[in-house]
C-alpha cells in the first residue's frame, strides 16, 4: 500500500475505552502512514482516563451526553457526516480508518472507496459485522493489534530515557513484519521514517552510534533477530526466518496450558469474548507449525469444544450464528 496519509476515525465504544488499547490502534496505523486528522466518538464518561493519549496524537474529541436509547445512532450518524466531509475537503487524505465493526459504516465505506480512497477497519471480533469487514480494502482484529503491540501504553518518557535495546528491537523487528515488501525487504530509511512516526523523539546519537545503519548492525551481531544487507545508497533489512520457533511445539501432553495461556493474554488484554479464529492466529504466530491434527482433532472448533468440557471457556454464537469464545 504506497498511501499513507490518514483520517482516523474511533466509534470509543468498539474499542472498549481503554487508553492502552486506544494507544495501540493508533500506533498500529502509524505504522502504516501518517495520521493527519484523529477524531473519537464516545459518551462524555468514557473519555476518563484518555486525556494523555488523545492529547498526545493530537485527536478531536466528540463527546456526548447519553440520554436516550437512540443516541449511540447520533454518534454513528456524526462520524460520517465527518468522514464524508474530510473525504471532500481535504485532498491530502488518501487513506481512511473507520474502528468499528458495525454494518451501518458499509455505505460509508462504499462512498469513500468509490471516491478512490483506500478504507482500513479495525474491530473487536465479536462484534464485527462480516459485511463490514467485506467492505474494507484491509481489515484488522482489535484483539490481534492489542497482543501484537510494538510499544507499551504503559511506556512512558521515563521509559524512552532508557534507551533500551531490547525494547528498540521489538519495535524495529513488529515494524519490519508489518512493512516489509513481498520478498521480506525493507529499506532501512523507511524503516527510519516509519519508527519516527511512533517515536518522534527517537535519535541514534542517544545509543551511542552516529548513524541508524551503524546502530542496526550492532542489534544483528548482538541479537542475530535482523539481517542488514546492501550497500550505503540502498541498504535494506530483513527479519531472520530461522529464529522463528523457539517455543517448541504444541504436543497433546501441553496443548491444554498453551492454550490457556494464550486466552489468559487476551483477557488480560480486555477480551473476553472473541471469534476462534483469532484464537488460532495468535496461537501460529508463536507455533507457526501448528496443526490441530497433529494433537487429534479433525477442526480447531473441536479442541474449543474439549476446553468447554475442561471449563475454560464457553461456547457462545452471535445473531449471525458465528462462533464465539467466551473466556472464563
Amino acid at each position: 500500500m504506497d498511501k499513507n496519509n490518514f483520517a482516523v476515525f474511533i466509534d470509543l465504544e468498539n474499542t472498549g475505552g481503554k487508553a492502552i488499547t486506544l494507544n495501540r490502534v493508533i500506533e498500529k496505523v502509524k505504522i502504516k502512514g501518517d495520521i493527519l486528522i484523529g477524531k473519537v466518538y464516545g459518551y462524555q464518561e468514557a473519555f476518563f482516563g484518555l486525556k494523555e493519549v488523545l492529547l498526545s496524537n493530537t485527536f478531536s474529541v466528540l463527546p456526548s451526553i447519553k440520554y436516550g436509547v437512540n443516541q449511540k445512532n447520533n454518534l454513528d450518524i456524526q462520524l460520517v457526516i465527518d468522514a464524508l466531509d474530510v473525504a471532500y475537503t481535504n485532498e491530502l487524505i488518501d487513506c481512511f480508518c473507520i474502528v468499528s465493526g458495525d454494518s451501518d459504516y458499509t455505505p460509508l465505506v462504499g462512498k469513500l472507496k468509490s471516491m478512490g480512497k483506500y478504507v482500513l477497519g479495525i474491530s473487536r471480533s465479536e462484534v464485527a459485522s462480516n459485511i463490514f469487514i467485506k467492505a474494507c480494502n484491509e481489515f484488522i482484529f482489535l484483539e490481534t493489534v492489542t497482543t501484537d503491540s510494538v510499544n507499551q501504553a504503559s511506556a512512558s518518557s521515563e521509559d524512552d530515557t532508557d534507551n533500551d535495546p531490547d525494547d528498540l528491537l521489538e519495535v524495529l523487528e513488529k515494524i519490519i513484519s508489518d512493512q516489509a515488501d513481498t520478498d521480506g525487504t525493507l529499506f532501512v530509511s523507511e524503516l527510519k521514517k516509519t519508527l519516527l512516526r511512533l517515536r518522534p523523539e527517537f535519535s541514534e546519537k542517544s545509543y551511542g552510534y552516529s548513524s541508524f545503519g551503524k546502530l542496526l548492525n550492532t542489534l544483528e551481531t548482538k541479537y542475530n533477530t535482523i539481517k542488514v544487507f546492501g550497500d550505503n545508497n540502498s541498504l535494506k533489512v530483513k527479519l531472520r526466518g530461522d529464529n522463528k520457533n523457539l517455543s517448541g511445539a504444541i504436543s497433546k501432553s501441553n496443548w491444554v496450558s498453551i492454550l490457556q495461556s494464550q486466552l489468559n493474554k487476551l483477557k488480560t488484554s480486555g477480551f473476553d469474548r472473541v471469534n476462534p479464529s483469532i484464537i488460532k492466529s495468535e496461537l501460529q504466530k508463536e507455533y507457526p507449525d501448528f496443526d490441530e491434527r497433529q494433537i487429534g482433532f479433525k477442526k480447531f472448533s473441536d479442541m474449543m469444544k474439549r476446553l468447554e468440557k475442561e471449563k475454560i471457556i464457553n461456547i457462545e454464537f452471535n445473531e449471525a450464528k458465528t462462533m464465539l469464545i467466551k473466556i472464563l
